[in-house]
Protein backbone atom coordinates (compact mmCIF):
# COMPACT_ATOMS: atom_id res chain seq x y z
CA UNK A 1 0.00 0.00 0.00
CA UNK A 2 1.52 3.57 -0.86
CA UNK A 3 2.16 6.21 1.75
CA UNK A 4 -0.24 8.72 2.14
CA UNK A 5 0.75 12.30 0.98
CA UNK A 6 1.42 14.21 4.11
CA UNK A 7 3.28 17.36 2.87
CA UNK A 8 1.14 18.46 0.37
CA UNK A 9 1.48 21.73 -2.07
CA UNK A 10 -0.74 23.70 0.49
CA UNK A 11 1.87 23.03 3.39
CA UNK A 12 4.40 24.08 0.75
CA UNK A 13 3.18 27.17 -0.41
CA UNK A 14 2.70 28.45 3.50
CA UNK A 15 6.26 27.47 4.16
CA UNK A 16 7.06 29.73 1.53
CA UNK A 17 4.91 32.22 2.73
CA UNK A 18 6.03 32.26 6.01
CA UNK A 19 9.75 32.15 5.06
CA UNK A 20 9.69 34.88 3.09
CA UNK A 21 7.79 36.44 5.56
CA UNK A 22 10.47 35.65 8.31
CA UNK A 23 13.93 36.51 5.87
CA UNK A 24 12.01 39.86 5.19
CA UNK A 25 11.49 40.44 8.95
CA UNK A 26 14.76 38.87 10.73
CA UNK A 27 17.14 38.33 7.15
CA UNK A 28 18.34 35.34 6.16
CA UNK A 29 20.83 34.36 8.60
CA UNK A 30 18.72 34.52 11.31
CA UNK A 31 15.82 32.40 9.67
CA UNK A 32 15.49 29.31 11.01
CA UNK A 33 14.13 25.88 9.82
CA UNK A 34 11.90 25.53 13.25
CA UNK A 35 10.52 29.02 13.27
CA UNK A 36 9.66 28.59 9.70
CA UNK A 37 7.31 24.96 10.57
CA UNK A 38 5.78 26.64 12.88
CA UNK A 39 5.04 29.51 11.58
CA UNK A 40 3.43 27.25 8.63
CA UNK A 41 1.85 25.28 11.30
CA UNK A 42 4.40 22.01 10.36
CA UNK A 43 7.37 20.43 10.81
CA UNK A 44 10.37 20.63 10.56
CA UNK A 45 10.25 17.05 8.80
CA UNK A 46 7.94 19.12 6.31
CA UNK A 47 10.86 21.47 5.20
CA UNK A 48 13.45 18.56 4.88
CA UNK A 49 11.04 16.15 2.96
CA UNK A 50 9.90 19.18 0.56
CA UNK A 51 13.14 21.20 -0.05
CA UNK A 52 15.81 19.39 1.58
CA UNK A 53 17.36 22.13 4.17
CA UNK A 54 17.44 25.63 4.60
CA UNK A 55 19.48 26.60 1.34
CA UNK A 56 16.83 25.14 -1.02
CA UNK A 57 14.49 26.46 0.99
CA UNK A 58 15.41 29.90 0.63
CA UNK A 59 16.29 29.45 -3.18
CA UNK A 60 12.69 28.08 -3.03
CA UNK A 61 11.45 31.36 -1.83
CA UNK A 62 13.47 33.73 -4.09
CA UNK A 63 12.31 31.25 -7.17
CA UNK A 64 8.82 31.52 -6.22
CA UNK A 65 8.81 35.44 -6.18
CA UNK A 66 10.54 35.60 -9.46
CA UNK A 67 7.81 33.20 -11.07
CA UNK A 68 4.44 35.36 -9.71
CA UNK A 69 6.33 38.93 -10.55
CA UNK A 70 6.76 37.26 -14.05
CA UNK A 71 3.40 36.06 -14.15
CA UNK A 72 2.37 39.77 -13.48
CA UNK A 73 4.73 41.17 -16.59
CA UNK A 74 3.54 38.73 -18.99
CA UNK A 75 -0.01 39.74 -17.79
CA UNK A 76 0.67 43.50 -18.52
CA UNK A 77 3.07 42.86 -21.48
CA UNK A 78 0.36 43.74 -23.99
CA UNK A 79 0.02 47.81 -22.58
CA UNK A 80 3.68 48.49 -23.65
CA UNK A 81 6.38 49.78 -21.55
CA UNK A 82 3.92 52.28 -19.49
CA UNK A 83 1.65 48.52 -18.37
CA UNK A 84 5.04 46.96 -17.47
CA UNK A 85 6.19 49.85 -14.92
CA UNK A 86 2.73 49.89 -13.05
CA UNK A 87 2.65 46.18 -13.17
CA UNK A 88 6.22 46.25 -11.45
CA UNK A 89 5.11 48.65 -8.61
CA UNK A 90 1.55 46.89 -8.52
CA UNK A 91 3.52 43.54 -7.37
CA UNK A 92 6.09 44.61 -5.45
CA UNK A 93 3.66 46.29 -3.06
CA UNK A 94 1.76 43.40 -2.83
CA UNK A 95 4.81 41.24 -2.37
CA UNK A 96 7.05 43.73 -0.34
CA UNK A 97 8.84 40.78 1.55
CA UNK A 98 9.28 38.34 -1.56
CA UNK A 99 10.77 41.66 -3.31
CA UNK A 100 13.21 42.70 -0.58
CA UNK A 101 14.57 39.04 -0.78
CA UNK A 102 14.81 38.53 -4.48
CA UNK A 103 16.30 41.61 -5.34
CA UNK A 104 18.55 41.12 -2.38
CA UNK A 105 17.92 44.02 0.16
CA UNK A 106 16.12 41.30 3.08
CA UNK A 107 16.43 42.05 6.68
CA UNK A 108 17.86 45.46 8.50
CA UNK A 109 19.62 47.78 6.39
CA UNK A 110 22.58 47.49 5.27
CA UNK A 111 22.08 43.51 5.38
CA UNK A 112 22.60 41.71 2.48
CA UNK A 113 20.97 38.67 1.01
CA UNK A 114 22.95 35.46 0.24
CA UNK A 115 20.05 33.89 -1.71
CA UNK A 116 20.48 33.41 -5.17
CA UNK A 117 17.59 32.62 -7.59
CA UNK A 118 17.81 29.48 -10.34
CA UNK A 119 19.28 32.28 -13.30
CA UNK A 120 16.51 30.84 -15.66
CA UNK A 121 13.78 31.91 -13.65
CA UNK A 122 14.95 35.21 -12.53
CA UNK A 123 15.85 35.91 -15.90
CA UNK A 124 12.54 35.39 -17.54
CA UNK A 125 10.71 37.28 -15.33
CA UNK A 126 12.84 39.98 -17.72
CA UNK A 127 12.26 38.41 -20.90
CA UNK A 128 8.37 40.96 -21.15
CA UNK A 129 10.62 44.08 -20.68
CA UNK A 130 13.58 42.99 -22.81
CA UNK A 131 10.45 42.34 -25.77
CA UNK A 132 8.11 45.07 -25.11
CA UNK A 133 12.05 47.27 -25.44
CA UNK A 134 12.79 45.80 -28.11
CA UNK A 135 9.68 45.57 -29.84
CA UNK A 136 9.41 49.42 -29.43
CA UNK A 137 12.77 49.70 -31.01
CA UNK A 138 11.85 47.57 -34.23
CA UNK A 139 8.83 49.53 -34.68
CA UNK A 140 10.44 52.98 -34.45
CA UNK A 141 8.82 53.80 -31.68
CA UNK A 142 11.66 53.52 -28.91
CA UNK A 143 14.78 55.03 -29.43
CA UNK A 144 18.07 53.05 -30.24
CA UNK A 145 20.44 51.52 -27.69
CA UNK A 146 21.80 48.42 -26.74
CA UNK A 147 18.90 46.04 -25.81
CA UNK A 148 20.88 45.17 -22.15
CA UNK A 149 21.34 48.84 -22.06
CA UNK A 150 17.37 49.62 -22.34
CA UNK A 151 16.89 47.27 -20.51
CA UNK A 152 18.74 48.15 -17.53
CA UNK A 153 18.47 51.82 -17.21
CA UNK A 154 14.38 51.64 -17.26
CA UNK A 155 14.57 48.75 -14.83
CA UNK A 156 17.07 50.65 -12.17
CA UNK A 157 14.34 53.64 -12.98
CA UNK A 158 11.15 52.02 -11.76
CA UNK A 159 13.48 49.54 -9.29
CA UNK A 160 14.48 52.71 -7.58
CA UNK A 161 11.83 54.21 -7.58
CA UNK A 162 9.54 50.94 -6.06
CA UNK A 163 12.59 50.08 -3.51
CA UNK A 164 12.42 53.71 -2.48
CA UNK A 165 8.78 53.20 -1.45
CA UNK A 166 9.20 50.37 0.45
CA UNK A 167 12.11 51.43 2.81
CA UNK A 168 9.40 54.04 3.61
CA UNK A 169 12.14 56.80 3.22
CA UNK A 170 9.32 59.62 3.12
CA UNK A 171 5.70 57.89 4.31
CA UNK A 172 3.85 61.28 3.71
CA UNK A 173 5.13 61.28 -0.43
CA UNK A 174 2.54 60.44 -2.38
CA UNK A 175 4.35 58.00 -4.18
CA UNK A 176 1.35 56.77 -6.56
CA UNK A 177 2.02 60.68 -7.90
CA UNK A 178 5.64 60.12 -7.73
CA UNK A 179 5.75 56.99 -9.77
CA UNK A 180 3.29 58.11 -12.87
CA UNK A 181 5.85 61.20 -12.99
CA UNK A 182 8.70 58.82 -13.40
CA UNK A 183 7.17 56.62 -15.53
CA UNK A 184 5.92 59.51 -17.90
CA UNK A 185 9.79 60.49 -17.86
CA UNK A 186 11.01 56.80 -19.11
CA UNK A 187 8.67 56.93 -22.07
CA UNK A 188 9.35 60.31 -22.93
CA UNK A 189 12.95 59.71 -22.78
CA UNK A 190 13.19 56.77 -24.81
CA UNK A 191 10.52 57.83 -27.41
CA UNK A 192 12.03 58.04 -30.48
Amino acid sequence: MARPVVHDDAVRIRLLDVAAELVDREGPARVTLREVAAGAGTSTTAVYSLFGGKAELLTAVVDSGFTSFARSQRAAADGGLRALGFAYREWALAHPALYRLMFGSAGRPGERSAVAPTPEIADASMAPLREAIAAGQHSGELREASLNTAVFVIWGQVHGLVSLELACLDPGADWAEVYAEAIGAVARAWAA
